[in-house]
């Protein structure tokens, strides 16, 4: 899969929950983790941070929105319930994202969500837990962007297992024999 993302909290006090969020991304291949006003405690997040993630992948905490940095080209895209939200299901991601999710309670700020490039949902009846929520953001990242054989029409696993790919020769070769043909053509 090309491209990269991270994800991370803005306003979470749980540190349980920030844990379970930072291992899941950790299993999904995150780039980088981070928070964002939030009250994390990486000692009280470890319980359910089995992988240790932010001694294995980049972590950032900013104080408050003035000091939130992201990638040059990263997109953030925020993860909260409202109408103007794009539902889950039809959104393709960036190729260079960083998913954002709010509070247990008050969800993502106005001024957060502000700062966002997409809004997604999760069409759901109610809300689900922050850890579960992201879990769900990684896995749809993954299913959409990654190389996966078809599904096949009927139940059960792919029938046929996904072709190699095929690549052509480098580009410098392709344009020398170019050149050579077209050098052909005037003699």
């Amino acid at each position: 899969m090309k491209g990269y993302f991270g994800i991370g909290v803005e306003g979470v006090s749980k540190a349980m929950n920030v844990g379970t969020l930072f291992r899941t991304a950790h299993a999904f291949g995150a780039s980088f983790v981070f928070t964002v006003r939030a009250q994390y405690n990486r000692s009280e997040g470890a319980h359910s941070d089995t992988s240790d993630t932010p001694g294995s992948v980049p972590t950032y905490h900013f104080a408050d929105l003035a000091s939130f940095r992201l990638p040059q080209g990263c997109r953030l895209v925020g993860v909260e319930i409202t109408e103007e939200a794009i539902e889950l299901p039809s959104f393709r991601h960036p190729r260079q994202a960083a998913y954002i999710l709010g509070a247990e309670r008050e969800g993502l700020s106005a001024d957060l969500q502000a700062l966002c490039d997409h809004v997604v949902k999760i069409p759901t009846r109610f809300s689900v837990n922050l850890g579960v929520a992201g879990a769900l953001i990684m896995y749809d990242r993954l299913l959409s962007l990654g190389r996966h054989a078809e599904r096949p029409v009927r139940e059960g696993g792919p029938a046929e297992p996904l072709a190699l790919p095929v690549f052509g020769d480098p580009i410098y070769m392709r344009k020398r024999r170019q050149r050579q043909r077209m050098a052909e053509k005037k003699a």
